[in-house]
């Protein structure tokens, strides 16, 4: 890349950047590394909670449509809803970006697309990289993964192994759709041809690009209120694996499928597909973005205070003995 073309390439970056920044942020896109203070924070015990993540393989849709906002919007999205697990309060995110040939007007649309996100999150973006890998990436390819540092106090920190009980009950936040997972199965079903029909009122493709959720304000609101004993982001490997992430070794989770409002989107990628049950519900969200273990005493409490925050949650299961096992019924 020539250093004229370079140099006005950062320059548009450095802009996006610091409209993300707070008074913690010490550094610039000249430094080689971010920096950012936490002394001033308050915390007692503060923990450090970190996360990172990329968008997979539905970046070749993203691309392919030149929605190149999404790729940032679900790569800050995949890492946030991660620390948020743990109850952590974002601080601040880089990215790494990486081309075969570097066009700084889709590389602005796509940090454009972080910096929104973050803007949202009052996160900072303090930094990244942009690689140009010719031979590795083909001209017109594009690959990124996000880095988001939170910061919780120790005795808040959400550790379901630690804090999920017999008797807890399971509540479900909805997903916007597909999310960022499941892509390389959604492409081996669908042609080009078929992401351009229309779903909905509108072309397919615009139903699988809409953005992963962000679900920060509503389990900080929560967070505020309630002891939330676990939270799982429901992402590669659908409600089974992630929730499993979570259980303690003595304890199981029960899931009850027709209690969870599937969006009608996974109806269509398995009707096309011909995919069974256990492929769906062992790849795709089916319709949820985060779970939400908590007490039974206090079910009615935290389903109003979550509609009154404009959520539509549903149960879907609970907490029972056993040996570490996620049972889909």
């Amino acid at each position: 890349m020539k250093v004229e073309k370079k140099n006005i390439t950062i320059c548009k970056i450095s802009n996006i950047l610091e409209n993300t920044y707070n008074n913690r942020v010490m550094s610039t896109l000249e430094h080689f590394s971010g920096f950012y203070k936490i002394y001033e924070y308050g915390y007692k015990e503060p923990i450090l909670v970190s996360g990172v993540d990329g968008v997979g393989t539905k970046l070749r849709l993203a691309i392919d449509c030149k929605k190149y906002g999404v790729i940032g919007e679900d790569c800050f999205a995949m890492c946030v809803n991660d620390v948020l697990c743990h109850g952590a309060i974002p601080l601040f995110f880089l990215d790494y970006l990486a081309c075969g040939k570097l066009d700084s007007t889709i590389v602005e649309k796509i940090i454009q697309g972080i910096a929104i996100s973050c803007k949202k999150t009052n996160t900072c973006l303090i930094g990244g990289e942009t690689a140009e890998m010719p031979g590795i990436y083909k001209e017109n390819d594009y690959d990124i993964a996000g880095f988001c540092v939170g910061i919780v106090e120790k005795n808040h920190l959400v550790d379901g192994k630690k804090l999920i009980q017999e008797g807890d009950i399971l509540i479900g936040l909805p997903s916007s759709g597909v999310h960022s997972n499941g892509f390389s199965v959604i492409r081996n079903i669908f042609s080009s041809e078929d992401f351009m029909k229309y779903f909905q009122d509108k072309p397919f493709y615009e139903t699988l690009l809409i953005p992963t959720k962000i679900y920060h304000f509503t389990i900080h609101a929560l967070l505020k209120e309630f002891v939330i004993h676990g939270l799982a982001h429901i992402t590669g490997g659908g409600i089974s694996e992630n929730l499993y992430r979570i259980l303690p070794e003595n304890l199981s989770a029960v899931v009850e499928k027709e209690k969870i409002p599937v969006q009608s989107v996974f109806n269509y990628i398995r009707k096309k597909g011909n995919l069974s049950d256990y492929k769906m519900w062992n790849t795709f969200n089916m319709g949820v973005g985060m779970i939400i273990v908590a007490s039974l005493k206090e079910k009615y409490s935290i389903l109003n205070k979550l509609f009154l925050l404009g959520e539509n949650p549903f149960l879907l299961g609970k907490i029972v003995k056993g040996n570490k096992r996620v049972f889909l019924k």
